[in-house]
């Protein structure tokens, strides 16, 4: 305080000295033109008047003066144009409390603060049009790879720039995260993924008690991670929402001044002023501290500063009497900060409003305007409290249920990188005919659907005895209900492709988290197919869960059957029985149905004989299209013991169990109609046998009629379609297996 008013007693004699000594001068000038006779300014100046008797000796003396005067105000302005120096700081133990401005973050002295304004009025260069921003995102694990969706979805909907995300993941997030970028196919957005558990070392010697574990510490080696090309970055956390164009954030690297390298906002909480609790005992921080959900890196200049020993150096002295981290890598950029003040630059609150319980987040924002950046940094998420929650847990739903599709927007006038697959995909397109009655089904079989695997947590390794089999299926939301009963049926892996809309896939999270029955089991792999237009594709929804098994043979199941109870270890014995290993078989389970919604469901195969001749069940679709399964032999099946061998009829479409790297399902077939019935064909046209299973067993339950059989019974041009989609199949199975293939052409013409 005493330097300010040092300052400010300084800043007026200087200016009262440059606004009144040449007022001054002109007076005495002008008293000389007027022949006014002025006062003597010293006794020399007066014996020299009195010696000349003249006025000119007098004007003389007066520029003598008014040139002093002048050298005088030289030297006050360049007194001035210096820093006054700093009054001298006493230490103190713990956490110091400094004044920030609103803009700078590390001016403490008024002569800096000054020096910022100023420098307020020289106008930043905008963010050019086309110029790349990075983001570095680390992600880690299931839930992380789904909640960053959120994230990548606000800052596509406001960006005006491409972009280029920088994800340090897990081999899971990696792999959820790369098949989704590849399906999402957004304009002028290149994603790059870096190895998180190649950077383990780095940091898996720092104790860390917070709930992210070591892939909270990885933003410390960002520096070492990211390319030596890269000279700055925007760094987020999985849990951010942004409400404004992420441009304007990549702007404020042009405010950085002298050795200022990271960009951040005040924590919001008392967590670093150590008065939560008794014996609160923080790691040492500048004041309330600094918030590491959102960073910016000058990484060109870290890596000059030698980032990467400032910071192990830090650690290891403060672990030696703090043991371990409380808030991962944000305790230690903050000891990093508590002793080099001039690192950083400290952001307005309103990049980073910090959602957790006892904030003072309210104070970053007056209006919804204000808002930039939102971080749900509580560990409970949604249900923090604070005043206007439920304005921000919308603006966070608006985009979790927000139609991703409508992110694929073109960046008009910017170059992009050439992407094949995009350029494959266009001039496929570009060759249908769109006067083609049959148009949409053709252009369904090349529309790219987006794609986020595992979208719950999965856990499971195949057993060793290489027997393992995982029940594969498809559903969409009218099917959901069958979930946990196929669950309590069969033990075994399973994988499943859901057709949703994006708020679909959060009623079927809320569904599957409130299921005791599904949260109990970790080796169901979801995997969501984002809805994308006018028919369900029902054969790119079954090679998408087929392609996630990890188990040697693959049961081929539909969602409204539910297997016999030890379906999944009776097919185990099979394989062995009938040397699956070393032969091409497809082993058909007999399907049946039932009309009733309530079914005591049969324990063994004498149960649901009996149930069948009491006419409980029926075998599948007998009454409607017998032709499905016929060949399965229903009468024999009834009296055998062991398994028997089948030929390939027309329009066989059993429930098989086969191995992982049998044909995928084809894509043209969408809706209802041929899709099974075609890849039963590929299967005897690679000469698969079809084997009969003696003692298994699957039951239809009954539903509602889909959409699609709705639209195949309605729509005569539905019907000719597929017609001539299933000629042009069978035209391509002759021609891809040649003369053993036309036996598919005469069965259909005889059938």
């Amino acid at each position: 305080m005493l330097g300010m008013c040092r300052g400010r007693r300084k800043f007026f004699i200087a200016s009262f000295a440059i606004l009144f000594i040449p007022a001054l001068t002109w007076l005495y000038l002008s008293a000389g033109n007027f022949q006014v006779k002025s006062l003597p300014l010293s006794p020399l100046e007066s014996q020299t008047a009195t010696l000349s008797g003249g006025g000119l000796r007098e004007r003389l003396a007066l520029e003598m003066r008014v040139r002093e005067v002048e050298e005088e105000n030289r030297a006050l302005r360049r007194e001035l144009a210096q820093p006054p120096r700093a009054a001298p700081r006493h230490g103190r133990h713990g956490n110091q409390s400094r004044t920030y401005s609103t803009e700078e973050g590390t001016g403490d002295s008024e002569g800096q603060r000054a020096a910022s304004n100023n420098s307020e009025c020289v106008p930043h260069p905008p963010v050019d049009k086309c110029e790349t921003i990075h983001v570095a995102i680390v992600c880690a694990g299931y839930n992380a790879s789904r909640d960053v969706v959120t994230l990548v979805k606000s800052v596509l909907f406001h960006r005006r720039n491409p972009l280029h995300f920088h994800f340090i993941t897990d081999s899971i997030a990696q792999r959820i995260l790369a098949s989704l970028f590849d399906t999402w196919m957004v304009p002028a957005v290149r994603v790059d993924f870096y190895d998180a558990d190649e950077l383990k070392s780095e940091v898996s010697w720092i104790p860390n008690k917070h709930y992210s574990g070591i892939y909270g510490l990885m933003k410390l080696v960002l520096t070492k991670t990211l390319p030596s090309s890269l000279q700055r970055v925007i760094v987020l956390d999985t849990d951010i929402t942004f409400a404004t164009d992420i441009a304007e954030l990549w702007a404020v690297f042009h405010k950085f001044k002298g050795q200022q390298v990271l960009g951040l906002v005040e924590n919001q909480s008392d967590w670093y002023l150590g008065n939560l609790w008794k014996n609160h005992r923080p790691w040492p921080a500048l004041g309330r501290g600094f918030n590491t959900g959102v960073i910016l890196l000058l990484l060109d200049r870290l890596r000059k500063l030698k980032w990467e020993q400032m910071w192990r150096l830090t650690a290891e002295r403060e672990l030696m009497s703090m043991l371990s981290t409380s808030l991962a890598d944000q305790d230690i950029f903050n000891a990093v900060i508590k002793q080099n003040p001039f690192l950083v630059y400290q952001l307005p609150c309103f990049w980073n409003v910090q959602l957790s319980d006892h904030t003072r987040s309210e104070k970053c924002y007056k209006d919804v305007s204000d808002l930039k950046v939102i971080h749900w940094n509580s560990p409970k998420k949604l249900r923090v409290k604070n005043k206007h929650v439920e304005f921000f847990r919308n603006l966070y739903l608006t985009f979790l249920e927000y139609d991703g599709n409508l992110l694929r927007r073109e960046l008009f006038g910017c170059p992009s990188e050439a992407d094949h697959n995009s350029e494959n995909l266009q001039k496929t397109l570009s060759e249908l005919d769109e006067d083609d009655p049959c148009y949409e089904f053709r252009r369904e079989r090349f529309t790219v659907h987006r794609t986020h695997l595992y979208f719950l947590h999965y856990e499971y390794e195949p057993a060793d005895d290489h027997t393992d089999v995982t029940l594969v299926a498809q559903l969409s939301m009218d099917r959901l209900q069958m979930l946990e009963a196929i669950c309590k049926h069969w033990e075994g892996p399973i994988s499943l492709a859901l057709y949703l809309s994006d708020a679909e896939a959060q009623q079927f999270l809320r569904y599957a988290q409130g299921s005791e029955v599904l949260m109990s089991r970790s080796n169901v792999g979801y995997h969501i197919v984002y809805k994308e237009g006018q028919f369900y594709p029902v054969n790119l929804l079954r090679n998408v869960a087929m392609k996630q098994v990890n188990t040697p043979y693959m049961f081929l199941s539909d969602i409204d059957f539910l297997p016999m109870y030890g379906l999944y270890e009776y097919l185990r014995k099979s394989v062995v029985q009938l040397d699956m290993v070393n032969t091409k078989k497809a082993l058909v389970v007999p399907a049946f149905e039932t009309l009733r919604y309530r079914l005591s469901y049969p324990k063994s195969k004498a149960e649901l004989l009996s149930q069948l001749d009491m006419g409980t069940l029926f075998t599948f679709r007998y009454h409607v299209w017998t032709k499905g399964h016929a060949p399965t032999n229903f009468a024999k099946w009834r009296t055998a013991t062991t398994p028997y061998r089948v030929q390939w009829e027309a329009d066989f479409e059993p429930y098989v169990m086969v191995r992982r790297d049998s044909p995928e399902y084809d894509r043209r077939f969408v809706g209802f109609g041929w899709n099974k019935v075609a890849h039963i064909m590929e299967l005897d046209a690679q000469e698969y046998e079809f084997v009969v299973l003696p003692n298994a067993y699957m039951i239809h339950m009954p539903h509602a009629p889909s959409f699609d059989i709705t639209k195949f019974r309605s729509n005569k041009q539905y019907r000719v379609c597929l017609k001539t989609l299933k000629e042009e199949f069978q035209q391509n199975m002759s021609r891809r297996y040649g003369f053993a293939a036309l036996k598919y052409m005469t069965a259909e013409n005889n059938s």
